[in-house]
């Protein structure tokens, strides 16, 4: 069987997408990665040996510019380059995990009637999935939620495959903390940081550590925030651990007994896998806002608590924060419920997925397939 796997563009797109990867060459399947060829592709497919196939690609542009413009001839272009390399070496299916670097795969699929499956990451569809969700064989999706605006679609819930061992708990042993009796807070705001965070929250520690409270943090703080952070928890003497990124997220959630962190749909899944009770802050410029869509999903379901950026203080933060440890019996309610949601072995089930379509299942509908796999 073979299987062509767009998944470029970011490390949330990418990360899924290899896990998935990794999980159908185990089951004998010839897999191709169709990528971007950006830089932050090369650091995630260190690990991967098997055939990558690069076209650049664009993202979306908003209204009539000279980037809009650019971006639509670059989708063209990538779409006609994707259809004469699919049309040489024609696969089974096609596994495209959402974001402007499916576009072109899609394409050519369509093009050459090649079956295909979306992924969608997050509660709200992205504009690829909008897009090309009415002839996809199957959409694959990470939150139940997401029936709510595809209906009529066939939506299989699936889970967000994680990056391979980062599924289990128990694989973790925690990391070296400067007093492992402590309660430990994590933050983290993604990849590059998130600077108001970053102020707010070390400030809101270093005020509960002045009142006598037995606290410490893991604070991933970017690269650009890195020196400042660490230097006002040495200057308070508040014990850390501050790193600029981690590419190795379990032994830190192992660690964790609260983490205020953003809402992409690669944490909320490590969340909900690890058991971690957290504060949500979406990041405030996500595309149509999807991060709160993520993060008031999981507060629905009581498996989060969400707060705006916008409406946060180093104050409220030190009552949120103090509340917190003071309540370990709701931080343990929170954990619960965000292991109810939790979906194991999501590669394995888009991977199952994925062979059905292959293999020209007529039965492949919302309900049906989702009781299967």
């Amino acid at each position: 069987m073979k299987v062509a796997l767009a998944c470029g563009g970011t490390g949330g797109h990418v990360f899924p997408g290899l896990a998935t990867a990794h999980v159908l060459r185990s089951r004998s399947c010839d897999v191709d990665l169709w990528l971007t060829g950006k830089d932050i592709e090369k650091t995630a497919v260190g690990d991967w040996n098997g055939a990558i196939v690069a076209v650049p690609a664009e993202g979306f542009a908003n209204g009539v510019s000279v980037k809009s413009l650019r971006a639509a001839w670059q989708i063209i272009k990538a779409g006609r380059k994707c259809t004469r390399i699919m049309r040489t070496n024609k696969p089974d299916v096609l596994l495209a995990m959402g974001s402007y670097a499916s576009v072109g795969p899609v394409i050519a699929a369509l093009r050459l009637k090649v079956p295909y499956v979306l992924h969608e990451a997050n509660v709200l569809p992205g504009r690829a999935v909008s897009l090309f969700s009415r002839r996809a064989a199957a959409i694959a999706g990470s939150f139940e939620e997401t029936r709510h605006y595809l209906s009529g679609r066939r939506l299989i819930i699936t889970g967000m495959p994680l990056r391979r061992n980062l599924e289990c708990e128990g694989n973790y042993r925690g990391i070296d903390l400067p007093d492992p009796d402590a309660f430990t807070l994590m933050v983290t705001g993604g990849s590059r940081g998130a600077h108001r965070l970053n102020e707010m929250v070390s400030e809101a520690v270093v005020a509960i550590h002045r009142r006598g409270r037995r606290i410490q943090v893991i604070h991933l703080s970017g690269v650009d925030d890195e020196g400042m952070v660490r230097r006002r928890y040495e200057k308070n003497a508040v014990p850390h651990v501050v790193y600029a990124f981690v590419h190795e997220m379990g032994a830190l959630y192992s660690s964790t007994d609260l983490a205020i962190c953003r809402a992409g749909a690669s944490t909320c899944a490590e969340l909900t896998s690890f058991g971690v009770p957290a504060l949500l802050v979406p990041y405030p410029y996500a595309a149509h806002d999807h991060q709160t869509a993520n993060a008031r999903a999981l507060e629905k379901s009581g498996a989060a608590d969400v707060a705006p950026e916008k409406d946060l203080s180093a104050a409220w933060l030190v009552d949120y924060i103090t509340g917190s440890m003071d309540n370990p019996k709701r931080l343990a309610r929170i954990s619960a419920a965000l292991k109810s949601r939790s979906s194991a072995n999501a590669a394995e089930r888009l991977a199952d997925l994925i062979e059905k379509v292959a293999m020209g299942s007529d039965a492949i509908t919302g309900s049906s397939l989702n009781d299967e796999v």
